[in-house]
């Protein structure tokens, strides 16, 4: 196809534009395209992921009760980041922003994730060790609080199923190990 505009060259931009529900399309060459002026293409160096979780971040949420004015002042105390920074670049400046952002960063995540809780991918063929592993550490807390309450028959019966669940990882990861070596 070529350039709508010099009828020389080959069309390489292809505008569409529809104003008042009529379609107009234009399809230029490169240097045709610079001379058309002004518009900015979204595929231009100009935009970024950053800018794009920039304006994600500067849309309606609520960053908590006081929050937005204590970020204007707190920085980190390890690289020096303040929230507006982040605000405005969509990064922060090092993994103990994190722990200092905290308050402000979690109703961004629930947001844009669903959850401020990251639990990650886990191939399918860990998937099993992964569940009993983390059902486990649930089931050693909850052993924990029914011992400092002094609730000891339930926690008689949480220990039993910690052990029946242990001897089947055991079982499952000696099969695993038999099925490897075979290879």
């Amino acid at each position: 196809m070529l350039c709508d505009e010099c009828k020389k060259n080959p069309a390489t931009v292809h505008i569409t534009r529809i104003v008042n529900n009529q379609k107009v399309e234009r399809h230029l060459c490169s240097v045709c395209a610079e001379k058309y002026g002004g518009m900015h293409f979204p595929f231009e160096p100009t935009f970024s992921i950053n800018s794009l979780l920039s304006g994600l971040l500067n849309q309606g949420v609520d960053y908590g009760p006081g929050a937005e004015s204590q970020s204007h002042k707190e920085r980190c105390e390890n690289c020096g980041c303040s929230f507006e920074d982040f605000k405005q670049t969509g990064r922060l400046g090092c993994s103990e922003c994190y722990r200092v952002f905290a308050p402000n960063i979690e109703p961004i995540l629930r947001r844009i994730h669903g959850s401020s809780n990251h639990s990650g991918k886990v191939p399918l063929r860990y998937e099993g060790q992964i569940h009993a592993s983390r059902k486990i550490d649930t089931l050693r807390a909850k052993l924990a609080k029914l011992i400092e309450k002094e609730e000891f028959e339930e926690a008689a019966a949480v220990r039993d199923e910690i052990k029946e669940l242990e001897k089947e990882d055991l079982d499952r990861n000696q099969k695993g190990g038999d099925a490897d070596a075979v290879e």
